[in-house]
């Protein structure tokens, strides 16, 4: 006779897409299943939360196959205004307790997990609520006291404290080490000069390290601004000093959200225009835009995906798990769990550093590697 499946678990995947998803989202429910939960996918992410009844898929094992390749998600991401106000929280979790569910999987970057961490704290209070209004019975609140809840960092923009590298973001420096060295060869053809400009609002991450694996000659990041007063001039000595030694192209690549020692943004176009009138070069921008997320996760992104995905159910189950949500990330090659709410915490204080211009402050919070 089949074992009754009496245990619930739920999984989203929330904000920007990211290369990968679909491979967590796959573990997550195999493994899941193979420890005899009811696993349910909630499609549009807290949108579908709050939404409830269709946006809760029942999955089996075959829902997740011939989804390791695919890029994006497959169940949906989308803002939700809702979910930010207490009442949508609230209707959040009767959504989840009316399908017996108290343990949930959060694929996203730091807004979805910040979300998560809101929402895990407050469910004793939101049950208290929902049995006040009369929409749940004391009975049903009492089943189901605390919302076990595991976070998986998911950007590409590896911009979430406690992990080396986020799903994602292998298959974005990918895309960006591949489109600079194709523009390159254009670029030495023409000797002409190239700003690429790449994501990355808050986290240099992407321009730095695509910028090295591509041997840029220059560039720009929010966590460390030139020192210099005038980065423009520190910028084209380096330049000039290139086409000197014989280099027919430049290149420059810029995060999203860089800026100067003053906190003024430099965009795309400001360095354009300092090259052009400073160097007299023939510079040309590129905007790699959405092509860094786009298409199908790399090797490692479906590896690293797998891997956490099978742990979170791991996690979910452990008596460990008592001690409060946590996130799972990689540390030299090994899953690591962080508090999920100390990581929440930490990524918002290096917005806020870099808000503040304490750049020493962003710097020390991203950590060894990035440094």
């Amino acid at each position: 006779m089949a074992k009754e499946r009496t245990k619930r678990l739920a999984v989203l995947t929330g904000g920007s897409d990211a290369p990968g998803m679909n491979a967590a989202l796959r573990a997550v429910v195999r493994a899941a299943l193979a420890k005899d939960f009811v696993v349910y996918a909630i499609k549009e992410g807290y949108q579908g939360l709050v939404a409830g009844d269709d946006f809760f898929l029942n999955m089996d094992w075959d829902s997740v196959g011939g989804i390791l390749q695919r890029g994006g998600t497959i169940i949906g991401s989308a803002q939700s205004p809702e979910f930010r106000s207490r009442d949508g929280r609230r209707q959040a979790a009767k959504n989840l307790v009316k399908q017996g569910i108290d343990h949930l999987v959060v694929v996203g970057g730091d807004g979805s997990l910040f979300g998560a961490t809101l929402f895990q704290r407050e469910w004793p209070e939101l049950l208290g609520e929902l049995v006040e209004a009369d929409e749940i019975s004391q009975a049903v609140a009492n089943r189901h006291p605390r919302l076990r809840l595991v976070g998986l960092p998911a950007t590409t923009e590896n911009d979430v404290l406690g992990t080396d590298t986020a799903i994602g973001t292998d298959t974005a420096l990918h895309r960006i080490t591949t489109a600079i060295d194709r523009i390159t060869s254009t670029a030495a053809s023409h000797q002409r000069t190239f700003v690429v400009e790449v994501m990355g609002d808050y986290s240099g991450y992407l321009a730095l390290m695509g910028g090295q694996a591509s041997g840029a000659d220059w560039v720009l990041i929010p966590e460390s601004p030139s020192t210099a007063e005038d980065w423009e001039e520190e910028m084209c000595e380096v330049l000039r000093a290139g086409r000197l030694w014989g280099r027919r192209d430049s290149m420059v690549v810029v995060a999203e959200g860089a800026q100067d020692r003053n906190g003024k943004p430099i965009s795309g176009e400001d360095v354009k225009r300092v090259l052009t009138e400073k160097l007299g070069e023939d510079t040309r921008i590129t905007v790699l835009g959405h092509v860094q997320r786009g298409g199908s996760p790399s090797a490692y992104d479906r590896y690293l995906a797998t891997i956490l995905g099978s742990a979170a159910v791991d996690e979910l189950v452990s008596p460990t798990n008592g001690n409060g949500p946590q996130l799972l990330g990689i540390r030299e090659n090994q899953i690591v769990r962080t508090p999920l709410a100390e990581s929440v915490e930490q990524s918002g204080a290096i917005i806020e550093a870099i808000e503040s211009q304490d750049y020493d402050r962003a710097l020390g919070l991203r950590g060894e590697e990035f440094n």
